[in-house]
C-alpha cells in the first residue's frame, strides 16, 4: 500500500507540473476547424480519411505550446552566436495552430480495415486473454496487415510511406487578427520515404543521435521536451533528405 501511495503521489506531482494548453489555444487566430465526420473523403488528396486518436497530436501541441511560452525557442547550453540568431529566426516563422491526425486510404475498404483492427485492439487489448488472442492470431485481428512471421525483406524494401500536411490559414496579418474571419489560404505539403517502421524509423533515430553528438552545445540544457522543440532549428531536415526522405510542397491555393 505504501508503494502504491508513493506512485499516486508522484503522478499527482507530475500532473501539477504539466502546463495546460489553454495559452496555446488563445493565441491561435480564427475559429477552430470544424469537427467533421469520423470518415470523410478529402477531395484535395483524392483519399478517404478517418480520424486517428494519435499521440502525435499531443506531441505537436506540446511543441507549439513550448514555442508559445518561448517565442525564440529554447536556447542552447553553449550555442554559438550564429546559431542563436538562426534559432530565433527559425522559431519566429512558426505559428500556433490546431492539429489533428487522420489515416488515409484510396478506398472505403481500407477504412473498414482500419476500423476493424482498431476495434479488435481496443476491445481485446484491455485484458490478458484478449492480448493472448491478438498475439496468437495477429493476421485475423488485423485483417491481414500483420503476421507472426513479420514482413519479408523484399516486402520491407519495396514498401514506402507518405504523410500529407494540409494547412489552412490566413494570407495576411490583418485577416488573421479579425476574429470573425475564416482562413483564406490552403497549403499542402508531403513527407515521404522508405518503409516507415523498419527503415525510416532507424534513419530518424540515428540522425537525431548524430545531431545530439555533434551539436550538443546548440541544444537545450536538458529536461523533458518534444523532438520538435529540441531539433527544430538544427539541420535534421537536411540530414533526413540526404538519407532517403523527401519534403515536398504539393500545392497552395486560395480558399
Amino acid at each position: 500500500m505504501e508503494t502504491l501511495f508513493m506512485l499516486l503521489l508522484l503522478l499527482f506531482l507530475l500532473l501539477l507540473k504539466l502546463k495546460p494548453l489553454n495559452s496555446l489555444h488563445a493565441m491561435i487566430p480564427g475559429p477552430p476547424p470544424p469537427k467533421g465526420s469520423l470518415v470523410e473523403h478529402d477531395k484535395a488528396l483524392g483519399l478517404w480519411t478517418i480520424k486517428l486518436p494519435s499521440a502525435d497530436t499531443v506531441v505537436v501541441k506540446r511543441t507549439l505550446s513550448t514555442v508559445t511560452e518561448h517565442p525564440e525557442g529554447l536556447p542552447g547550453v553553449e550555442e554559438s552566436a550564429d546559431f542563436a540568431e538562426h534559432r530565433k529566426s527559425f522559431w519566429s516563422s512558426v505559428k500556433p495552430a490546431h492539429f489533428g491526425v487522420k489515416l488515409t486510404s484510396k478506398s472505403l475498404l481500407g477504412i473498414a480495415q482500419f476500423i476493424f483492427t482498431g476495434l479488435c485492439i481496443g476491445l481485446l487489448g484491455g485484458f490478458s486473454f484478449g492480448r493472448s488472442l491478438l498475439l496468437k492470431f495477429p493476421s485475423f485481428f488485423s485483417a491481414g496487415w500483420f503476421r507472426k512471421s513479420g514482413p519479408t525483406e523484399e516486402q520491407v524494401s519495396s514498401a514506402s510511406f507518405k504523410m500529407w500536411f494540409v494547412g489552412r490559414g490566413y494570407s495576411d496579418a490583418a485577416r488573421a487578427s479579425d476574429r470573425g474571419s475564416k482562413p483564406d489560404k490552403e497549403i499542402i505539403t508531403r513527407v515521404s520515404g522508405p518503409e516507415i517502421g523498419y527503415i525510416t524509423t532507424p534513419i530518424v533515430l540515428v540522425q537525431c543521435a548524430l545531431v545530439l553528438l555533434s551539436q550538443r552545445g546548440n541544444l537545450p540544457k536538458g529536461g523533458v521536451y518534444t523532438p520538435g522543440a529540441v531539433f527544430g532549428p538544427t539541420d535534421i531536415q537536411q540530414r533526413l533528405q540526404e538519407n532517403g526522405l523527401s519534403f515536398d510542397l504539393v500545392s497552395t491555393r486560395t480558399l
